[in-house]
């Protein structure tokens, strides 16, 4: 990909695709400003060029083509004049022109207000594309979308290139899985196998050692014959999780954390795994399997975390996960983590400096562990070819 860094980007017309798709309160309220934290640096570089710079992004799930007030890029326009010191300037009707001055930013409201935006529609993206001299995708967490605003603008903007963001997810993800320093170490929780099934397959060829929590473990643990009790698990994927464990790399719990509700005021219980009892579940790892995991994790030299090991939005279920991120964020190895319960769970212990890469993507993170093309990386890819 054609990267930013290497443009000329004075007195030109800056169009930066960044993801400010942020949590909103019951009230329209920012709960947490990380994504747009991360945009800072690309929108920066383009100021300190004199650049004129307009931004896009998506908020929410609107209906397509409709405003709704819930969903408008306001108060995200709001917090960047706060973190930029300077006025930012939402624009409503900008698919008709924009005017902005050098040294100037400008928001231009969702982009998903815009019929065809998610269709990637040809003319919808032409539009977009003759508001600019340069195209800057800056959002890996959309990179695996094929919508006007991260990949048809790309095919018809007179430059197309990546941003800081951007190349810095992509490089970060390319060395854990194209030339990782090992051992390689992965671990991969949620609830459902059948949701990760790619990546853990992807996964198992490449990694020396996966870990698996939450949900996942349960159907491993299943399928190596001990007792589950009535925890979440997927009988339909016991075949996979047998497969997987014939490989010899996915080491299972030692101990657990149970109880008998799933509730945050459930009394939890540390049971070996084969005294799992039929009323209980499985709700966390047990501090046996943590030690042990812990050792892992000392010993690898490329770490891959997406997903927690237990249900730890519940205090008495935190400490499995609690202490697999302090773990990774003591290790000297080099770090990767991703996915939206992984970097709430980061921002929860306040780790996220003893990470070495905290990816902004969900699916795009996911699809590219999977081994999937993303088509705002091929269209980038294709036109620096050009």
């Amino acid at each position: 990909m054609l990267s930013m860094k290497s443009i000329d980007l004075r007195h030109k017309r800056v169009m930066i695709r960044e993801d400010f798709n942020v949590p909103l309160d019951n009230e329209g309220k920012i709960t947490s400003d990380t994504r747009i934290q991360a945009a800072l640096p690309t929108i920066r570089l383009a100021l300190e060029q004199h650049a004129k710079v307009i931004l896009l992004s998506h908020l929410g799930r609107p209906v397509e083509g409709q405003y709704e007030e819930r969903y408008s890029l306001l108060s995200v326009a709001e917090k960047l004049s706060q973190l930029l010191g300077r006025p930012v300037r939402l624009v409503k009707n900008w698919l008709q022109g924009i005017e902005v001055e050098e040294g100037e930013v400008v928001l231009c409201e969702n982009v998903r207000f815009n019929f065809g935006e998610n269709a990637d529609d040809d003319l919808l993206s032409q539009k977009m594309a003759v508001l600019c001299d340069v195209f800057v995708m800056d959002a890996f967490a959309t990179a695996h979308r094929a919508q006007a605003s991260t990949h048809g603008i790309a095919k018809y903007a007179a430059v197309a290139c990546a941003g800081p963001l951007m190349m810095a997810e992509v490089e970060a993800l390319t060395a854990v899985m194209d030339n990782p320093a090992r051992p390689l170490l992965a671990i991969v929780g949620g609830a459902k196998i059948s949701s990760k099934l790619a990546l853990l397959e992807n996964l198992s060829r490449r990694t020396d050692q996966l870990i698996v929590g939450g949900g996942i473990a349960n159907t491993f643990l299943a399928a190596a014959g001990y007792p589950i009790g009535c925890s979440l698990y997927e009988p339909d994927s016991l075949s996979t999780a047998e497969k997987l464990l014939a490989m010899g790399k996915v080491p299972l719990p030692i101990d657990v954390v149970t109880a008998t509700a799933f509730s945050a005021e459930a009394l939890p219980v540390i049971k070996a795994i084969a005294d799992v009892a039929p009323d209980e579940m499985i709700l966390d790892i047990g501090p046996k399997t943590l030690a042990a995991y812990t050792t892992l994790i000392d010993d690898a030299k490329t770490i891959l975390w997406n997903g927690p090991v237990g249900v730890f939005e519940f205090p008495a279920f935190v400490h499995g996960t609690a202490g697999i991120a302090r773990a990774i964020a003591l290790s000297q190895a080099y770090s990767v983590a991703g996915g939206g319960d992984t970097l709430a769970a980061i921002e929860l212990f306040g780790l996220a400096s003893g990470i070495s890469s905290i990816s902004t993507g969900g699916g795009a993170f996911l699809e590219y562990m999977e081994g999937k093309e993303l088509p705002a990386i091929t269209i980038l890819n294709s036109r620096n070819e050009e």
